[in-house]
């Protein structure tokens, strides 16, 4: 059992820390304090200090421990507590405001992103000791270097979780996980505590929009933009000025929308929201494919990447032309069909639509065109340009914004699953066709891959060899999803219909 005065002093070293790190003012230690007192029924702080080694592990966990053993909380509910005590000690949205409007007014805004960021992981709304489980690799493909994660980092609900979430009334409020009134949220089951989230004004085209970090961070310093309205997400001409919009206030980060119709887009489809942040993704450092021009603009540029799926490149200095001829690409692909490449825009509903991604470099704005294409058949059920239903053992969720720029993001099960396969190739587990053809073992769905590897490289591998080709199998995959989300495929046929847009859809020329 954890002791009063030891909670006294850990409590101590919470508020010290959040001085330290999280930018708590000294003018608000003793309020911050004695909210802390009063959470835990406490009468007066201890006067001890003390360094400590590891935050989550000598502060935070002892003091949800205690929580835990005194029954203020469940353990089952372990991050609704700690975010709600992180949440006292991180300062007031109003105060993260303002100290990163001053940060950007001395120091610059990638100064100000910089310390939000800091911040964002001091606080633990970013969870890095879980991120830092993820499981990542890079692969040298056909069109380029891919990444691959296997992604341990977002919290799984247990099934008493599962049960209560059932129980628990929908009340409608937040409206959704990305609406700013997600700030300061106490959560329940069915929706994370938000505490210790702070957003930041900005303004996007002229409407007011918000910035903060997500909290899985999917790669480095990943942002979200959000409209500060609840609405469905849409890509239009205004979406593309506002991408160059938020480019120009943070020319340091890339940003991109997901197309906004179900299979090809994000998995929050009814909140208008972008994604971006400073990593340099594959996409970006793909060469060009061909180029072409058009009679509107000589000074901008108009290529075709030399990537998996299909990408639209347009670029230039001046904002206003890169934006009318972005646009010009988003009104073609929308009414564009080719029925011999299987693309048809529209039957009763609408199917093409684009993956739009802004980035500056210097002072040349780029912008990415992915086209996209949402129509199901009786052949293909979960898309015709979707993963095709034999990949599905690795990636059966959407293809979106990251995973189309060639990071992809693979679900958490693949970690036991892909450990079990090289248990095949290995020997220690051998094939039993029951076994495998029971719908209700996790790797039914692998039953085709586990019999194809074991019969092409054998049940008597050492663990070294069978991580390779595991490893190999998976970068493969990847590559094919990739291919399959093309358009306009990588081939003869496919590069003629491509070609045909641009000429005809576009009315370009190739340069």
């Amino acid at each position: 059992m954890i002791e009063q005065n030891t909670l006294k002093l850990k409590l101590n070293q919470l508020v010290d820390y959040a001085k330290a790190n999280i930018s708590l003012r000294a003018e608000d230690e003793s309020f911050v304090t004695n909210a802390l007192l009063d959470m835990f029924s406490l009468g007066a702080p201890s006067q001890e200090h003390a360094a400590f080694e590891d935050f989550q592990t000598d502060v935070v966990d002892v003091i949800v421990n205690y929580a835990i053993e005194n029954g203020m909380t469940k353990e089952e509910d372990r991050i609704l507590f700690e975010t709600k005590l992180l949440g006292i000690v991180t300062p007031s949205p109003s105060s993260i405001v303002d100290k990163f409007d001053a940060i950007a007014a001395n120091g610059g805004i990638k100064d100000a992103t910089d310390w939000l960021f800091k911040t964002s992981i001091a606080n633990n709304y970013i969870r890095m000791p879980d991120i830092r489980k993820n499981i990542k690799w890079e692969h040298n493909g056909k069109f380029g270097k891919i990444e691959v994660t296997i992604n341990l980092s977002k919290p799984e609900k247990d099934p008493k979780q599962i049960a209560l979430a059932k129980l628990m009334p929908k009340t409608g409020y937040p409206s959704c996980l990305l609406c700013t009134e997600n700030v300061g949220y106490a959560g329940n089951v069915n929706h994370p505590a938000r505490q210790t989230l702070r957003i930041i004004p900005i303004k996007l085209g002229g409407e007011n929009w918000s910035i903060q970090y997500s909290p899985y961070q999917y790669y480095n310093e990943h942002i979200i933009a959000l409209s500060n309205e609840h609405r469905p997400m849409a890509v239009n001409s205004d979406t593309l000025y506002r991408l160059m919009d938020f480019v120009d206030l943070f020319p340091h980060y890339f940003i991109g929308s997901n197309a906004a119709l179900p299979i090809v887009g994000g998995s929050i489809l009814t909140h208008d929201h972008y994604q971006g942040g400073s990593k340099v993704l594959p996409m970006f450092q793909t060469g060009i494919r061909k180029s072409y021009c058009g009679d509107k603009y000589s000074d901008v540029k108009i290529d075709i990447a030399d990537w998996y799926n299909s990408v639209v490149r347009v670029s230039g200095v001046n904002k206003f032309r890169v934006h009318e001829v972005a646009s010009d690409v988003l009104k073609a692909w929308a009414v564009w069909s080719d029925e011999s490449v299987n693309i048809i825009c529209k039957t009763q509903e609408q199917h093409n639509a684009v993956t739009p991604i802004a980035r500056k470099e210097g002072d040349v704005y780029v912008i990415d065109m992915i086209l996209r294409n949402n129509r199901t058949d009786d052949a293909h059920p979960y898309g015709i340009f979707h993963p095709e239903e034999r990949l599905h053992n690795i990636k059966k969720e959407g293809i979106g914004i990251i995973e189309v720029m060639g990071l992809f993001i693979l679900p958490g099960r693949l970690k036991s699953e892909l450990e079990t396969i090289k248990d095949y190739i290995c020997g220690n587990k051998n094939i039993d066709f029951k076994e495998l053809n029971d719908t209700e073992n996790p790797m039914f769905k692998h039953a085709p891959t586990i019999i194809q590897l074991v019969n092409d490289h054998g049940d008597n591998r050492d663990r070294v060899y069978a991580d390779k080709v595991v490893k190999d199998y998976v970068n493969d995959a990847c590559e094919q999803i990739l291919e399959c989300t093309a358009v306009f495929k990588n081939d003869a046929q496919g590069q003629e219909a491509f070609d045909k847009f641009m000429t005809q859809g576009l009315g370009y020329k190739e340069a």
